[in-house]
Protein backbone atom coordinates (compact mmCIF):
# COMPACT_ATOMS: atom_id res chain seq x y z
CA UNK A 1 0.00 0.00 0.00
CA UNK A 2 3.01 2.27 -0.71
CA UNK A 3 3.63 5.25 2.35
CA UNK A 4 -0.50 5.24 2.63
CA UNK A 5 -0.86 5.15 6.67
CA UNK A 6 -4.16 2.80 7.07
CA UNK A 7 -6.86 4.15 9.09
CA UNK A 8 -6.87 3.88 12.89
CA UNK A 9 -9.25 1.82 15.17
CA UNK A 10 -11.11 5.00 15.83
CA UNK A 11 -11.31 5.81 11.98
CA UNK A 12 -11.87 2.42 10.83
CA UNK A 13 -15.45 2.46 13.52
CA UNK A 14 -16.59 6.17 12.95
CA UNK A 15 -16.31 5.36 8.96
CA UNK A 16 -18.48 1.75 9.71
CA UNK A 17 -21.02 3.66 12.00
CA UNK A 18 -21.93 6.74 9.64
CA UNK A 19 -22.19 4.44 5.85
CA UNK A 20 -18.18 6.33 4.78
CA UNK A 21 -15.76 4.15 3.35
CA UNK A 22 -13.95 2.04 5.70
CA UNK A 23 -10.45 -0.25 4.99
CA UNK A 24 -11.53 -2.75 6.80
CA UNK A 25 -13.51 -4.97 8.61
CA UNK A 26 -13.48 -3.46 12.43
CA UNK A 27 -12.75 -6.09 15.10
CA UNK A 28 -13.92 -6.58 19.01
CA UNK A 29 -15.49 -8.86 21.97
CA UNK A 30 -16.26 -9.53 25.18
CA UNK A 31 -14.46 -12.70 27.16
CA UNK A 32 -16.12 -13.06 30.60
CA UNK A 33 -14.22 -12.19 33.02
CA UNK A 34 -13.66 -16.11 34.19
CA UNK A 35 -12.51 -16.50 30.64
CA UNK A 36 -9.82 -14.43 31.42
CA UNK A 37 -9.08 -16.02 34.49
CA UNK A 38 -8.73 -19.23 32.37
CA UNK A 39 -6.91 -17.91 29.70
CA UNK A 40 -3.94 -17.01 32.05
CA UNK A 41 -3.41 -20.56 32.52
CA UNK A 42 -3.14 -20.78 28.81
CA UNK A 43 -0.50 -18.23 28.49
CA UNK A 44 -2.64 -15.02 28.39
CA UNK A 45 -0.53 -12.07 29.85
CA UNK A 46 -1.18 -10.39 33.38
CA UNK A 47 -0.23 -7.16 34.97
CA UNK A 48 2.17 -6.41 37.81
CA UNK A 49 -0.66 -7.15 39.85
CA UNK A 50 -1.01 -10.61 38.63
CA UNK A 51 -3.99 -9.55 37.29
CA UNK A 52 -5.55 -10.29 32.92
CA UNK A 53 -4.53 -7.61 31.41
CA UNK A 54 -6.92 -6.11 29.32
CA UNK A 55 -8.42 -7.74 25.94
CA UNK A 56 -9.06 -4.55 24.12
CA UNK A 57 -5.01 -3.65 24.97
CA UNK A 58 -4.05 -7.26 24.36
CA UNK A 59 -6.15 -7.84 21.64
CA UNK A 60 -6.41 -4.84 19.42
CA UNK A 61 -10.00 -4.07 19.61
CA UNK A 62 -11.27 -1.12 17.44
CA UNK A 63 -14.11 0.28 20.25
CA UNK A 64 -14.14 -0.06 24.00
CA UNK A 65 -16.86 1.06 26.32
CA UNK A 66 -15.58 4.06 28.29
CA UNK A 67 -17.54 3.52 31.23
CA UNK A 68 -20.51 5.82 32.70
CA UNK A 69 -22.98 3.18 33.88
CA UNK A 70 -24.47 5.63 36.39
CA UNK A 71 -26.64 3.88 39.07
CA UNK A 72 -30.39 3.58 37.72
CA UNK A 73 -31.87 2.19 41.01
CA UNK A 74 -34.97 4.25 41.52
CA UNK A 75 -33.73 4.29 45.52
CA UNK A 76 -29.52 4.83 45.80
CA UNK A 77 -27.81 3.20 47.76
CA UNK A 78 -30.46 0.48 49.16
CA UNK A 79 -28.86 -2.61 48.01
CA UNK A 80 -29.61 -5.19 50.62
CA UNK A 81 -28.09 -8.64 50.40
CA UNK A 82 -30.61 -10.80 51.98
CA UNK A 83 -29.72 -14.31 51.70
CA UNK A 84 -26.27 -15.80 50.72
CA UNK A 85 -24.18 -18.97 50.51
CA UNK A 86 -20.83 -19.85 49.31
CA UNK A 87 -22.08 -19.77 45.86
CA UNK A 88 -24.35 -17.07 45.23
CA UNK A 89 -26.00 -14.18 46.54
CA UNK A 90 -29.44 -12.41 46.96
CA UNK A 91 -29.97 -8.84 46.74
CA UNK A 92 -32.55 -6.71 46.95
CA UNK A 93 -31.94 -3.52 44.56
CA UNK A 94 -33.34 -0.65 44.97
CA UNK A 95 -36.46 -0.93 42.88
CA UNK A 96 -37.27 -3.71 45.16
CA UNK A 97 -36.06 -6.37 42.86
CA UNK A 98 -34.52 -9.78 44.74
CA UNK A 99 -31.94 -10.76 42.13
CA UNK A 100 -29.80 -13.83 42.54
CA UNK A 101 -25.46 -13.63 41.42
CA UNK A 102 -23.85 -16.59 40.87
CA UNK A 103 -20.17 -15.36 42.59
CA UNK A 104 -17.90 -17.48 40.14
CA UNK A 105 -20.55 -17.38 36.63
CA UNK A 106 -20.85 -14.77 34.48
CA UNK A 107 -24.43 -13.94 33.20
CA UNK A 108 -27.26 -12.05 33.84
CA UNK A 109 -29.41 -12.47 37.22
CA UNK A 110 -31.67 -14.82 37.77
CA UNK A 111 -34.79 -13.56 39.10
CA UNK A 112 -36.65 -13.94 42.58
CA UNK A 113 -38.97 -11.50 43.95
CA UNK A 114 -40.53 -8.34 43.14
CA UNK A 115 -42.05 -5.33 45.13
CA UNK A 116 -42.93 -2.73 42.78
CA UNK A 117 -46.38 -4.86 41.04
CA UNK A 118 -48.56 -1.53 40.53
CA UNK A 119 -48.71 1.29 39.72
CA UNK A 120 -49.57 2.51 42.98
CA UNK A 121 -46.15 1.38 44.62
CA UNK A 122 -44.63 2.54 41.86
CA UNK A 123 -45.83 6.52 42.09
CA UNK A 124 -45.95 6.19 45.90
CA UNK A 125 -42.46 4.69 46.46
CA UNK A 126 -39.80 4.58 43.65
CA UNK A 127 -40.75 7.04 41.44
CA UNK A 128 -40.31 10.21 43.48
CA UNK A 129 -36.76 9.19 44.44
CA UNK A 130 -36.04 9.27 39.99
CA UNK A 131 -37.34 11.97 39.07
CA UNK A 132 -34.90 15.11 39.75
CA UNK A 133 -32.34 12.81 41.03
CA UNK A 134 -29.65 12.80 37.74
CA UNK A 135 -26.96 14.98 40.03
CA UNK A 136 -26.76 12.52 42.99
CA UNK A 137 -26.29 10.05 40.48
CA UNK A 138 -23.54 11.15 38.12
CA UNK A 139 -21.24 12.66 40.65
CA UNK A 140 -17.97 14.58 40.50
CA UNK A 141 -16.04 11.27 40.73
CA UNK A 142 -17.92 9.53 37.84
CA UNK A 143 -17.31 12.52 35.68
CA UNK A 144 -13.02 12.17 37.02
CA UNK A 145 -13.22 8.77 35.81
CA UNK A 146 -15.30 9.07 32.57
CA UNK A 147 -13.29 12.14 31.90
CA UNK A 148 -10.01 10.25 32.30
CA UNK A 149 -11.30 7.07 30.60
CA UNK A 150 -11.83 9.09 26.99
CA UNK A 151 -8.59 10.39 27.28
CA UNK A 152 -6.76 7.04 27.74
CA UNK A 153 -9.00 5.37 24.99
CA UNK A 154 -8.57 8.30 22.89
CA UNK A 155 -4.44 8.10 23.05
CA UNK A 156 -4.80 4.98 21.65
CA UNK A 157 -7.10 6.11 18.64
CA UNK A 158 -9.78 3.56 19.84
CA UNK A 159 -13.02 4.23 18.80
CA UNK A 160 -14.70 4.85 22.88
CA UNK A 161 -18.41 4.64 23.27
CA UNK A 162 -20.72 5.24 26.65
CA UNK A 163 -22.89 2.34 27.44
CA UNK A 164 -26.04 1.93 29.58
CA UNK A 165 -29.34 -0.12 29.70
CA UNK A 166 -32.34 1.41 29.54
CA UNK A 167 -36.28 1.28 30.16
CA UNK A 168 -36.94 -2.48 28.50
CA UNK A 169 -34.00 -3.76 31.23
CA UNK A 170 -34.84 -1.13 33.96
CA UNK A 171 -38.29 -2.90 33.87
CA UNK A 172 -37.59 -6.42 33.72
CA UNK A 173 -35.41 -5.63 36.72
CA UNK A 174 -37.91 -3.46 38.74
CA UNK A 175 -41.23 -5.43 37.80
CA UNK A 176 -40.42 -8.92 36.86
CA UNK A 177 -41.28 -10.40 33.87
CA UNK A 178 -44.57 -11.41 34.59
CA UNK A 179 -45.51 -8.12 35.71
CA UNK A 180 -44.32 -6.14 32.91
CA UNK A 181 -45.67 -8.36 30.13
CA UNK A 182 -49.37 -8.16 32.17
CA UNK A 183 -48.82 -4.86 32.94
CA UNK A 184 -48.07 -3.60 28.83
CA UNK A 185 -51.70 -5.20 27.95
CA UNK A 186 -53.81 -3.86 31.13
CA UNK A 187 -51.89 -0.70 32.38
CA UNK A 188 -49.74 0.71 29.58
CA UNK A 189 -49.94 3.93 31.32
CA UNK A 190 -48.34 2.89 33.51
CA UNK A 191 -45.61 1.78 31.57
CA UNK A 192 -45.73 5.08 29.76
CA UNK A 193 -45.19 6.78 33.09
CA UNK A 194 -42.40 4.39 33.68
CA UNK A 195 -40.43 5.17 30.62
CA UNK A 196 -41.27 8.65 30.34
CA UNK A 197 -39.61 9.17 34.02
CA UNK A 198 -36.90 7.15 33.41
CA UNK A 199 -36.03 8.53 29.84
CA UNK A 200 -36.22 12.19 31.37
CA UNK A 201 -33.14 11.01 33.90
CA UNK A 202 -30.75 9.35 31.69
CA UNK A 203 -31.31 12.09 29.50
CA UNK A 204 -30.01 14.52 32.17
CA UNK A 205 -27.80 12.01 33.35
CA UNK A 206 -26.21 11.88 29.79
CA UNK A 207 -26.20 15.53 29.33
CA UNK A 208 -24.62 16.32 32.66
CA UNK A 209 -21.86 13.68 31.41
CA UNK A 210 -21.44 14.86 27.77
CA UNK A 211 -21.40 18.37 28.99
CA UNK A 212 -18.43 17.89 32.18
CA UNK A 213 -16.83 14.25 30.99
CA UNK A 214 -16.23 14.98 27.31
CA UNK A 215 -17.90 13.86 24.16
CA UNK A 216 -17.36 10.03 23.16
CA UNK A 217 -17.41 8.53 19.89
CA UNK A 218 -21.13 6.80 20.28
CA UNK A 219 -23.15 5.02 22.48
CA UNK A 220 -24.43 1.85 23.19
CA UNK A 221 -27.72 1.10 24.62
CA UNK A 222 -27.95 -2.12 26.19
CA UNK A 223 -31.42 -3.86 25.73
CA UNK A 224 -32.07 -7.41 25.49
CA UNK A 225 -35.43 -7.62 23.50
CA UNK A 226 -35.69 -11.44 22.54
CA UNK A 227 -35.11 -15.23 23.72
CA UNK A 228 -34.03 -17.86 21.51
CA UNK A 229 -36.37 -17.80 17.73
CA UNK A 230 -39.30 -14.76 19.37
CA UNK A 231 -39.43 -11.67 20.14
CA UNK A 232 -40.47 -11.20 24.17
CA UNK A 233 -43.66 -9.51 22.68
CA UNK A 234 -44.75 -8.20 19.40
CA UNK A 235 -43.32 -5.72 17.42
CA UNK A 236 -46.44 -4.09 17.74
CA UNK A 237 -46.55 -4.14 21.42
CA UNK A 238 -42.55 -2.57 21.33
CA UNK A 239 -43.76 -0.16 18.61
CA UNK A 240 -46.09 1.57 20.58
CA UNK A 241 -44.89 1.05 24.44
CA UNK A 242 -41.02 1.32 23.58
CA UNK A 243 -39.66 2.46 20.66
CA UNK A 244 -40.77 5.92 21.40
CA UNK A 245 -38.45 6.40 23.89
CA UNK A 246 -35.64 4.25 21.67
CA UNK A 247 -36.45 7.29 19.37
CA UNK A 248 -36.31 10.05 21.77
CA UNK A 249 -32.71 8.99 23.33
CA UNK A 250 -31.43 8.57 19.28
CA UNK A 251 -32.04 11.84 18.63
CA UNK A 252 -30.54 13.35 21.60
CA UNK A 253 -27.43 11.42 21.02
CA UNK A 254 -27.37 12.36 17.81
CA UNK A 255 -28.04 15.65 18.88
CA UNK A 256 -24.32 15.64 20.07
CA UNK A 257 -23.60 14.04 16.24
CA UNK A 258 -23.07 10.29 18.50
CA UNK A 259 -24.01 7.28 16.61
CA UNK A 260 -25.87 4.71 18.62
CA UNK A 261 -25.98 1.45 18.94
CA UNK A 262 -28.65 -1.30 20.05
CA UNK A 263 -27.40 -4.51 22.08
CA UNK A 264 -30.21 -6.95 22.32
CA UNK A 265 -29.41 -10.50 22.89
CA UNK A 266 -32.05 -13.02 21.57
CA UNK A 267 -34.08 -13.28 18.40
CA UNK A 268 -34.30 -9.68 16.98
CA UNK A 269 -34.28 -9.80 12.72
CA UNK A 270 -38.33 -8.54 13.46
CA UNK A 271 -37.43 -5.20 14.73
CA UNK A 272 -34.86 -4.33 12.95
CA UNK A 273 -36.50 -2.28 10.38
CA UNK A 274 -38.05 -0.44 13.76
CA UNK A 275 -34.53 -0.08 14.99
CA UNK A 276 -33.49 1.77 12.16
CA UNK A 277 -36.59 4.06 12.05
CA UNK A 278 -35.47 4.75 15.40
CA UNK A 279 -32.53 6.41 14.83
CA UNK A 280 -30.03 3.35 15.35
CA UNK A 281 -26.83 3.22 13.83
CA UNK A 282 -25.27 0.16 14.58
CA UNK A 283 -26.66 -3.42 15.89
CA UNK A 284 -25.24 -6.19 18.31
CA UNK A 285 -24.60 -8.78 18.87
CA UNK A 286 -27.10 -10.78 15.67
CA UNK A 287 -27.10 -14.00 17.99
CA UNK A 288 -27.43 -17.19 16.03
CA UNK A 289 -27.94 -19.68 18.75
CA UNK A 290 -31.31 -17.33 18.85
CA UNK A 291 -32.53 -17.72 15.33
CA UNK A 292 -30.50 -14.66 14.06
CA UNK A 293 -29.01 -14.77 10.16
CA UNK A 294 -26.57 -12.80 10.29
CA UNK A 295 -25.86 -12.58 6.26
CA UNK A 296 -29.43 -12.78 6.00
CA UNK A 297 -29.44 -9.70 8.07
CA UNK A 298 -26.67 -8.13 5.96
CA UNK A 299 -28.72 -8.74 2.46
CA UNK A 300 -31.84 -6.54 3.60
CA UNK A 301 -29.97 -4.08 5.76
CA UNK A 302 -26.15 -3.92 5.98
CA UNK A 303 -26.12 -0.49 3.64
CA UNK A 304 -28.08 1.05 6.43
CA UNK A 305 -26.73 -0.09 9.69
CA UNK A 306 -23.10 -1.14 10.92
CA UNK A 307 -23.45 -5.03 11.88
CA UNK A 308 -21.55 -6.29 15.31
CA UNK A 309 -21.04 -9.63 16.19
CA UNK A 310 -22.53 -12.82 14.59
CA UNK A 311 -20.11 -15.44 14.60
CA UNK A 312 -21.47 -18.16 16.20
CA UNK A 313 -19.56 -18.21 19.82
CA UNK A 314 -20.51 -21.90 19.61
CA UNK A 315 -18.08 -21.81 16.87
CA UNK A 316 -15.27 -20.88 18.67
CA UNK A 317 -15.98 -23.43 21.31
CA UNK A 318 -16.02 -26.21 19.23
CA UNK A 319 -12.22 -26.86 19.08
CA UNK A 320 -12.15 -27.43 15.41
CA UNK A 321 -9.66 -25.25 13.58
CA UNK A 322 -11.25 -26.11 10.22
CA UNK A 323 -14.80 -25.55 11.24
CA UNK A 324 -13.47 -22.52 12.97
CA UNK A 325 -11.36 -21.12 9.52
CA UNK A 326 -14.69 -22.03 7.63
CA UNK A 327 -16.94 -19.80 9.64
CA UNK A 328 -14.78 -17.06 9.90
CA UNK A 329 -13.83 -16.28 6.20
CA UNK A 330 -18.18 -17.46 5.87
CA UNK A 331 -18.71 -14.73 7.89
CA UNK A 332 -16.40 -12.11 6.87
CA UNK A 333 -16.45 -12.24 2.79
CA UNK A 334 -20.12 -12.57 3.06
CA UNK A 335 -20.37 -9.37 4.67
CA UNK A 336 -18.12 -7.87 2.38
CA UNK A 337 -19.37 -9.52 -0.63
CA UNK A 338 -23.00 -8.08 0.53
CA UNK A 339 -21.42 -4.30 1.06
CA UNK A 340 -22.02 -4.88 4.51
CA UNK A 341 -20.62 -2.07 7.16
CA UNK A 342 -19.25 -5.22 9.59
CA UNK A 343 -17.42 -5.24 12.91
CA UNK A 344 -16.29 -8.93 13.68
CA UNK A 345 -17.10 -10.22 16.87
CA UNK A 346 -19.12 -13.47 18.50
CA UNK A 347 -22.72 -13.10 18.91
CA UNK A 348 -23.07 -13.24 22.11
CA UNK A 349 -19.49 -13.12 24.23
CA UNK A 350 -16.25 -15.62 24.88
CA UNK A 351 -17.21 -18.28 27.36
CA UNK A 352 -14.69 -20.49 29.42
CA UNK A 353 -15.38 -23.26 26.81
CA UNK A 354 -13.48 -20.66 24.34
CA UNK A 355 -9.81 -21.78 24.59
CA UNK A 356 -7.33 -18.57 24.19
CA UNK A 357 -5.80 -20.55 20.92
CA UNK A 358 -8.74 -21.27 19.15
CA UNK A 359 -9.45 -17.58 19.76
CA UNK A 360 -6.23 -15.90 18.68
CA UNK A 361 -6.59 -18.54 15.69
CA UNK A 362 -9.98 -17.03 14.72
CA UNK A 363 -8.05 -13.61 15.04
CA UNK A 364 -5.65 -14.51 12.46
CA UNK A 365 -8.56 -15.52 9.78
CA UNK A 366 -10.19 -12.62 10.43
CA UNK A 367 -7.57 -10.21 9.71
CA UNK A 368 -6.31 -12.49 6.33
CA UNK A 369 -10.00 -11.31 4.94
CA UNK A 370 -10.43 -8.22 6.91
CA UNK A 371 -9.51 -5.45 4.02
CA UNK A 372 -12.65 -4.36 2.03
Amino acid sequence: MGDHAMQTSRQVIDNLMRGKPAERVGFTDSPWLQTLAAWVDQGYPTDDAGQPVAPVDHFGFDMVDSGCWFPWDAKLNANQVIEESSDWRITRNGSGAALKYWKEKAGTPEHIDFHMTSREIWENEYKPHVVGSAPQRVTAEAIGDTRKNLQTQRQQNRWAHFGHMFIWEGMRRSLGDVCLYESMLLDPDWIHDYCRTYTDLYKACYTILLEQAGIPDGVWIYEDLGYKNSLFCSPDTYAELIFPYFTEMCDFFHRYDLPVVLHSCGFTEPIIDMAIEAGFDGLNPMEVKAGNDPLRIADKVGDRLALIGGLDARILESRDRNLIQTEVIKLVDGMKDRGARFVFASDHSLSTNVRLDDFQFAISVYRDHMLY
